[in-house]
């Protein structure tokens, strides 16, 4: 069944008390594959997100960002803007192609034993008092060590670059307006700090990922100074948030699923299947977003040429016409999830972040029972990207 434009289904998601996984979403999805919202339109099926991912008539939309939210300038927005992110055709290709040798599976493989390393290091540091702060003591110093690590940075830096790229992390929210002093202050600071690593880098070169950068040939191409201190912040940034958002998610939906838990726990081999499971269920990007190019029709209506289209990535990972039961299960067999987008614009780094999130869900649950709530989380509003703030968790040894 396909609405009207006039008579689809309207979700308030640029309300920050609204959540991407409410009955009006799901009622939404049942009565059609898209929804009017107040960014443009939301995508809600997993067939329909999958075929717009690489529709030739869209465009990657998120330039659109700063602007949909009142602002079109300023340090983030300029950065953003000109990101790899956004940057279509030859140019995006062009970036990629010098860029992925630096993520391949064989060098993360080579990084595995220290991401076990930083992870055993932090969960030492509380597990003989029974509770913790994930967030706090867990998930956000990992992700920043594990960040440092894979750009060759000291992992003393690690409070400074969660600091900042959390920060820079919340104008990906719907709070982003109200929060444009701290994100622009951050944003710099980050990036100021980048270029100065970068200069070093430059100079001497080393093994790690900025280095294979400064160094990347293709053809006799290389990549200028403004896209490398680009890329750079970037790596820094999404680096960092978006693992620590995913990690708290993952555990929150292990502790809804304890069963899940053990599972894992009995079976270590399921801890790659684990981390892809939660970004089903749990995503901390909740949408992906494209641009309409020209006007072009697509599943009953028409879509006008500059219409933004968010694409739900829990929606279409929890659509049971793709998924059949789709309740949480590490052991199931699943339709591909979209947490990390897809086409062109697939997430870079798609392979550390699954890798060093399975390593921290299977070594957790090797050494504690399935937590349990220790005291109210706080949460970052449910659309835009999304996690815990503080996440108190208790346990028992196993």
């Amino acid at each position: 069944m396909t609405l009207a434009l006039e008579d689809a289904p309207f979700l308030d998601v640029a309300n920050p008390a609204f959540s991407l996984r409410s009955e009006p979403v799901r009622k939404a999805r049942d009565a059609s594959w898209y929804a009017k919202t107040p960014y443009g339109l939301a995508v809600l099926r997993h067939k329909e997100m999958g075929e717009l991912l690489t529709h030739k008539s869209l465009i990657q939309g998120s330039h659109n960002w700063p602007a949909l939210n009142g602002v079109p300038s300023g340090y983030f927005a300029d950065w953003w803007n000109s990101s790899i992110l956004v940057t279509e055709g030859d140019d995006h290709w062009r970036l990629r192609r010098l860029v992925n040798p630096a993520f391949s599976p064989k060098v993360v493989k080579t990084m595995m034993p220290e991401f076990e390393r930083i992870a055993t290091d932090l969960t030492d540091a509380f597990i003989d008092k029974g509770r913790c702060d994930f967030m706090a003591e867990f998930a956000d110093p990992y992700a920043a060590r594990v960040l440092c690590l894979i750009l060759g940075l000291p992992e003393t830096e690690a409070a400074f670059i969660l600091r900042t790229s959390a920060t820079m992390g919340l104008a990906l929210g719907v709070n982003y307006k109200a929060e444009i002093d701290a994100i622009e202050a951050a944003t710099k600071e980050l990036g100021d700090y980048m270029n100065a690593v970068l200069a070093e880098r430059q100079a001497n070169p080393g093994d790690d990922i900025l280095s294979a950068m400064v160094q990347a040939t293709a053809d006799g191409d290389r990549l200028s100074d403004a896209e490398l201190k680009n890329l750079a912040l970037m790596l820094a940034f999404a680096g960092v948030d978006t693992t620590r958002n995913q990690l708290g998610l993952g555990m929150s939906m292990f502790m809804d699923h304890p069963a899940q838990w053990d599972a894992l726990a009995a079976d270590p081999s399921l801890d790659m299947a684990a981390a892809t499971e939660v970004m089903r269920m749990r995503p901390t990007i909740t949408w992906v977003t494209r641009e309409a190019i020209e006007d072009f029709d697509y599943g009953g209506i028409t879509v006008a040429k500059g219409t933004v289209l968010h694409l739900y990535s829990e929606s279409a990972g929890t659509d049971p016409a793709a998924m059949e039961d789709a309740s949480f299960d590490i052991t199931a067999k699943r339709a591909r999830n979209y947490g990390f987008g897809g086409g062109i614009h697939h997430c870079l780094g798609n392979i550390v972040a699954r890798n060093d999130m399975a390593v921290a869900y299977r070594l957790l649950s090797q050494r504690l029972k399935t937590p349990v709530a220790d005291g109210p989380a706080t949460w970052l509003a449910d659309s835009g990207n999304t996690g815990p703030v503080t996440l108190p968790i208790a346990f028992d040894l196993r």
